[in-house]
Formats: structure tokens, C-alpha cells, sequence
């Protein structure tokens, strides 16, 4: 039975291990002797697929820590669905011949801001050619402003990029990696190794070796969310159009879009994998989100304010919008046509009067004394009751401060 390659005191049993963890120090691959078992290969890929509910907690943790981190500054952020398998870091070294991006210390799948940057820098040249007709306001000077500029080898005309790509955490959709195969026929012609088959020769022919060669992938239907910051005090300086009334995100979603589209993310996206396309639910969830977190800020701020203000001021304060409300039914109301002594209006005019007259402060009660007089004129809102019209004349030198 395969082993992992560890010291004897920590035993075999890795399950409660991270999914990194296991696809590399605790991998089940090696012989007593520690050779490959080359037969286990695809068991030693799956011993490490499965996410435990620590480990779903721990990826639903760091996504939330990134949505925190970037509802506070200048981000754009942008929410996808994968719709084909997805797979990155196969260049990493690693005994299954093709390796794994995981997050260190966590063990947990990930996609570098890099290979985000690197699509993004693709997606917006081949755009700002016009190889896909509209440039959608693509241009070189855009791509160095935004991207960055790196001269030739031995060259001095380096310029950083305005913006920051933060690396990407995938939410599964189940609870396990998935365990793919590609089965080259050629091996001994990329490798450049002679065929006794073929006589000694390196070429290619029908008749190769397959060499089944197992690699892990997240499974199509997980969600990934893409957050990019701008430096736009920086970005002002080198280019203020970019950087005004947020131009830099308009070119940044088109660039987005066309990489769903067409290229991709991560590895192998020439045969399929990394394609991609944008979580409208998510990006709802999100707005609705920072919707409420925006009024909760707003009302902590006017309650701050409420509290540093004097008595006078606050009552003051408070009862404008409900004046500013009683104008505007009024308005409403003229806007409709003749008065109605019998319509809506009034008993809006009655609850107003109520609310008036429990107000104390000055100011709040001789304003409210003028929407009222100017809801009751001779051409217009005079009750036809005589003792209405009495109760409200009443009402409005009481709050004038009459007797």
C-alpha cells in the first residue's frame, strides 16, 4: 500500500489535513523503498481532492476578509462563475508530473493576482488593436498607465502600473476537487527520447506509448471573485482622464469581458479550461450588500451628528423631513387638480397637525405653522367644514406661537 514520505510518529492518516497539505508533503504515492507506485497515481491524486467543512469555512473566511478589505477602498470587483473546469500551477514541480496552485498556509486552491494581471494585460491589447473591432477605449498609452510598463533587458524606461490584482479564491461548488486526465501519445517525441518501436527514432508516429498523466481541477460552477485596486492619486498624476469619474473601471470591465469570453484563466484555457463568465446573482448580492452597509454608515454618521448637536438643533433637524414630506403631498396634491374636502389629502393634513403640535422647538413649530397655512388658502385647501377650518386656524396660531 502507497505511503506518504514522512516521519514514522506522524502515522498515515492525513483526512483532517488541507487539501495542499495532502497533495504535497502527505502525499500517498511512494513504495517502502520510495519509489513511485506508479499504479496509485490517480488514488494519490484523489486522496487529495476532498475539502473537509474546516477547510469550506476556511475558504468562505478569506473571501469575506477580501469583500471587507475592499468595500474600504478604490476597488473594482467583479464576481464569475466558471463554466469548464479550472486549473492552475501545473508548471510546479511535483511527483504527479503536474502540479497545483495552493495557497500557503491554508493548503486551499488559488489564482495568483499575476496570472489575473497577465490575462487582463492579453485581453486589453488584443482589444486596443482592434482585433476584435471595437477597442471598447482601449489604447497603448491605457495599457502602460494601468498595467505598467517593463523596457528590454538592460533597458531604464520601467513605469509600475496603477493597479493591484489580488490573487483570487475560488468557492467549490460541492465540497471536492476534481481529478482529470490528459494522455499524451507522443511522450518519446516531446521528450526527444528514441522509440525501439520506430526503429531508434525521436519522431512522431501513430503508434506511441499513452502515458496517462493525472491533474487536479476546481470543478465547473464555482464562483470566483476578482478584485483589482487602483492608485488613483497615482493614476491622477500620469493620466487624470483615467482616473476621473471612473474611466479606469469602464476599460477594466470590457477587458474583463473579453477574457471570459475568450481567453480564459489559468492553465490550459487552449483546449477549454478557465472559461468564464460573470455571476449577475453575486454581483446583485453584492450591490444589495453595500447598499445597506452604505445606510448603515450614513445613519451611524447622522446619529453621531444628532448626538453632538444641542436639544434645539436636533429637534430642529429631525422634524425637517417630515415638513419637506408634508410639502411635498401638498404639491402632489395642487398637481392633481381642484381640492377634494373629502380626499386623501386631509387626513394626511390631520396626521401632520397631530405631529406639529407634539414638537417643542421654535423653529420646527413655525414651520410647520407656514406648510400649514399654505395648504389651507382661499383658492385651494380650505376645509368646507366649518369647524375643521376652525380646529386648523386653531392649530396654525398655536404653532405660530399665537394665543
Amino acid at each position: 500500500m502507497p505511503i506518504a514520505a514522512v516521519p514514522a510518529y506522524l502515522g498515515q492518516d492525513f483526512k483532517e489535513a488541507s487539501p495542499g497539505l495532502r497533495f504535497g508533503n502527505y502525499l500517498r504515492l511512494w513504495e517502502a523503498d520510495w519509489t513511485i507506485a506508479k499504479a496509485s497515481k490517480a488514488e494519490a491524486a484523489r486522496s487529495a481532492t476532498r475539502f473537509t467543512p474546516d477547510d469550506k469555512r476556511r475558504m468562505e473566511a478569506l473571501q469575506q476578509r477580501q469583500s471587507t478589505l475592499a468595500a474600504q477602498g478604490q476597488l473594482l470587483t467583479l464576481d464569475a462563475l466558471s463554466t469548464a473546469p479550472f486549473t492552475t500551477g501545473l508548471g510546479n514541480e511535483h511527483p504527479l508530473e503536474n502540479g497545483f496552485a495552493f495557497l500557503n498556509p491554508y493548503g486551499l486552491p488559488y489564482l495568483p493576482g499575476s496570472g489575473v494581471k497577465g490575462v487582463l494585460r492579453q485581453a486589453a491589447r488584443e482589444l486596443q488593436r482592434g482585433e476584435w473591432g471595437d477597442a471598447k477605449g482601449w489604447t497603448e498609452d491605457a495599457i502602460t498607465h494601468l498595467f505598467g510598463l517593463e523596457s528590454d533587458d538592460g533597458g531604464k524606461n520601467h513605469q509600475r502600473g496603477a493597479l493591484s490584482f489580488w490573487d483570487v479564491l475560488p468557492q467549490l461548488a460541492g465540497d471536492s476537487l476534481q481529478v482529470e486526465v490528459m494522455t499524451p501519445h507522443q511522450s518519446h517525441y516531446y521528450q526527444q527520447r528514441s522509440d525501439a518501436r520506430s526503429g531508434g527514432s525521436t519522431s512522431p508516429h501513430d503508434s506511441g506509448q499513452p502515458n496517462p498523466i493525472h491533474f487536479l481541477t476546481v470543478p465547473p460552477g464555482s464562483r470566483f471573485a476578482f478584485h483589482v485596486r487602483c492608485d488613483l492619486p497615482f493614476l491622477a498624476r500620469l493620466a487624470p482622464t483615467l482616473a476621473e469619474g471612473g474611466r479606469w473601471q469602464v476599460l477594466l470591465q470590457a477587458a474583463f469581458a473579453h477574457a471570459f469570453e475568450w481567453l480564459g484563466f489559468g492553465a490550459k484555457t487552449a483546449v477549454g479550461y478557465g472559461a468564464m463568465a460573470e455571476d449577475a446573482k453575486a454581483r446583485t448580492r453584492r450591490e444589495e450588500a453595500k447598499a445597506q452597509a452604505d445606510a448603515a454608515t450614513a445613519a451611524a454618521a447622522e446619529a453621531k451628528a444628532l448626538a453632538e448637536m444641542t436639544p434645539e438643533d436636533a429637534a430642529w433637524k429631525l422634524a425637517q423631513p417630515v415638513i419637506e414630506a408634508f410639502r411635498a403631498e401638498l404639491a402632489k396634491a395642487k398637481a392633481a387638480g381642484a381640492y377634494n374636502p373629502g380626499g386623501p389629502f386631509n387626513q394626511v393634513r390631520q396626521s401632520f397637525v397631530k405631529t406639529a403640535l407634539g414638537w417643542t422647538e421654535p423653529r420646527s413649530r413655525q414651520a410647520a405653522a407656514a406648510a400649514l397655512a399654505d395648504s389651507a388658502t382661499k383658492a385651494w385647501g380650505r376645509p368646507s367644514n366649518k369647524e375643521r377650518w376652525q380646529e386648523l386656524q386653531l392649530a396654525i396660531s398655536e404653532l405660530s406661537g399665537g394665543t
